[in-house]
């Protein structure tokens, strides 16, 4: 009951206040198609997963498909196609609802306020930062990826979320 109440709680992008957490382990300068800063994701390795705590501004308001990205290059500011595709284990399709899914690097929705902000925290399960199995800083890294339009969780390849509207690297935070 509990699992169901936080997954919830993620996909809507609530935040229950100030939470203590381990520094962060590793972040993304997120930015957008001019370069311009929009903020950062924060990510801390839990015992079964990445908990990613988001706190951006400047996105259009609405929801925005949010994904992780197998490289770790966000270099073509015009359309962020060098990040790659979605981190994958190699067996599965991309969505959080679709039966054969999800992808590793899929994500919630990010649901922007109406003033351009968002802040949540979002728990990926399966996932570390770094060493061994799916490890977001391998030899090419990782990067966050935001697109213009909301996933719909099952459409192959994205969800039908459209054009990348922004981008962050992920990097250890002694970087």
């Amino acid at each position: 009951m509990m699992k169901k109440f936080l997954l919830t709680a993620a996909l809507l992008g609530v935040s229950f206040g100030a939470q203590a957490h381990d520094p962060s382990e590793s972040n993304a300068l997120m930015i957008d198609n001019a370069k311009q800063t929009l903020g950062t994701i924060d990510l801390v390795q839990g015992a079964k997963g990445v908990l990613i705590i988001v706190d951006l501004k400047n996105l259009p308001p609405g929801a925005h498909g949010f994904h992780i990205h197998h490289k770790g290059d966000c270099g073509d500011h015009d359309h962020f196609k060098n990040a790659g595709g979605h981190v994958t284990d190699g067996n599965t399709q991309h969505g959080l609802l679709n039966p054969n899914g999800p992808e590793l690097g899929d994500l919630p929705n990010l649901i922007v306020h109406d003033d351009g902000t968002v802040h949540a925290e979002i728990y990926a399960p399966d996932l570390k930062i770094v060493g061994g199995t799916h490890a977001l800083l391998d030899a090419d890294g990782s990067a966050f990826m935001i697109h213009d339009n909301p996933d719909d969780h099952h459409t192959q390849p994205i969800g039908g979320a459209g054009k990348r509207i922004a981008c962050g690297v992920i990097k250890k935070n002694s970087e």
